[in-house]
């Protein structure tokens, strides 16, 4: 292939490639986007009511646990407009939109934060639970949701065809309103470190929001309202990634830490598996720490053993292959029956487990047995009615009896049932074959089976 031909192609290529990632294909004027973003800036009227209203249901959906509602919260709260306006602003150089930008920012933050608090107070606290927690500690991930998110929202309203659908997803990814909450939930319990953690999970989802606003803003080419000097827009620039860094790395941290805790906590649970496993020998109950450094006295595994004492030398050499599941630095600390630390043994816990243990037993025990006399008077309710019914067939027969049998194999596996029926007829006195006959026939459609035996005494 000639040169010329392999420049046009990769031309071709690359143009074609360039076209399919332009933002500029399908995009509304900026005076209109522009108006759009400004318009959800401020809170008065109907936004007000609407930001009171997804703080309530949102502290519902955290009292109860309940990832529905919150998710609901998170679709009617406007908390978006104030951060894609502040990220816009630094974009096109508004200053004026800047301004009233934050100001809204912080009457919503602390109008949501009031309320939150305000029926945190009033109504009865659930306690901690799951959806509240998962508030409390945000890590990168969250950073690189809130950026990617955003950046998806700010694409989304910069089109000529909305995708409010778009919209209304990066508002459930980046979370905004069950932060808030959680922080007010933080001041009426007087957690302090609840408050502190939502309250930067919320800080890092609003600043990357509007840091992927005013990205998409400047990738977009935005004409700029206004023009400052060279060395005011690098100051500003300076701000700005040190207000990022100082967000980030607290962020970057925990996650650090949340990752190495979860390695720590499954390394402890393969080791204990892996080499307490004895047949007279049962592990009764076991309890891990961690610490970010090790060898410290941080790192503790304490287990709880039951059954037959393990010696001395066959604890040590467990204690010595630690370091084959990476928890070196761990002190391994054993409590067995028949031990000095068989003391520390909750017996007490031990009894209230075993007599859960058997009051459930108990409790189904009760439950089939009345099952089994519903059943059984059913069954002989049943029976009688036969009975009678059977009498006014045959009138002559004076005694009738009437029962199931299992049908069992040589092996002793019951195969089926078979219904019995005796009749005592006065002495001397037979029944005709025909009656026997037509006696089964009832039999077998009264109750429904095709095994019947009748025996005349």
């Amino acid at each position: 292939m000639e040169k010329g031909t392999k420049n046009s192609i990769w031309h071709t290529f690359w143009a074609d490639t360039r076209q399919r990632f332009s933002l500029g294909e399908g995009s509304a004027p900026q005076q209109e986007v522009v108006q759009g973003i400004t318009e959800g800036i401020f809170f008065r009227g109907a936004n007000m009511w609407i930001l009171m209203f997804a703080t309530l249901v949102a502290s519902l959906g955290l009292n109860v646990n309940s990832t529905a509602v919150i998710i609901g919260a998170m679709l009617i709260s406007p908390l978006m407009g104030p951060i894609m306006g502040f990220g816009l602003s630094l974009g096109i150089n508004d200053f004026g939109l800047m301004n009233r930008s934050l100001r809204n920012f912080g009457f919503m933050v602390g109008t949501a934060i009031t309320v939150a608090t305000l029926f945190f107070l009033a109504v009865p606290v659930s306690g901690a639970q799951s959806e509240l927690l998962a508030r409390t500690q945000p890590t990168i991930f969250d950073v690189l949701i809130a950026f990617f998110g955003g950046a998806a929202g700010v694409v989304a309203f910069t089109r000529k065809d909305r995708t409010f659908t778009v919209i209304s997803g990066v508002a459930i990814a980046t979370a905004l309103m069950p932060p808030l909450c959680t922080a007010g939930y933080g001041i009426a319990t007087a957690q302090w470190q609840f408050f502190g953690g939502a309250l930067y999970l919320f800080l890092i989802n609003a600043i990357f929001i509007a840091l992927s606003t005013y990205a998409i803003v400047r990738v977009l080419g935005y004409s700029r309202v206004a023009q400052v000097e060279r060395r005011t827009e690098l100051r500003v620039k300076r701000v700005m990634w040190t207000i990022i860094v100082v967000t980030v790395l607290p962020s970057v941290f925990i996650a650090f830490r949340l990752i190495d805790k979860s390695v720590y906590e499954a390394n402890v649970a393969r080791f204990v598996d892996s080499e307490f496993h004895f047949e007279t020998t049962a592990v009764l109950e076991r309890e891990s720490t961690y610490a970010m450094r090790r060898g410290d006295g941080g790192r503790t595994v304490t287990l709880m053993l039951w059954g037959e004492p393990l010696p001395d030398e066959t604890i040590e050499n467990i204690r010595g292959k630690m370091s084959f599941y990476d928890l070196d630095g761990t002190a391994l600390t054993i409590n067995q029956a028949g031990s000095g630390g068989a003391s520390r043994i909750d017996v007490t816990t031990l009894q209230q487990g075993y007599a859960q243990v058997l009051e459930e037993k108990n409790r189904r025990i009760a439950e089939l047995e009345r099952a089994l006399a519903m059943s059984s008077h059913a069954r002989d309710a049943a029976m009688g009615h036969t009975v009678e019914e059977l009498r006014a067939i045959a009138p002559g027969v004076e005694r009738v009896s009437l029962s199931r049998h299992p049908v069992w194999t040589a092996p002793g596996v019951a195969v089926d049932t078979v219904l019995v029926c005796i009749l005592s007829p006065p002495a001397g006195v037979r029944i005709p074959a025909a009656d026997l006959e037509r006696l089964t026939r009832w039999l077998e459609a009264r109750h429904r089976t095709q095994n019947v035996k009748i025996y005349v005494e």
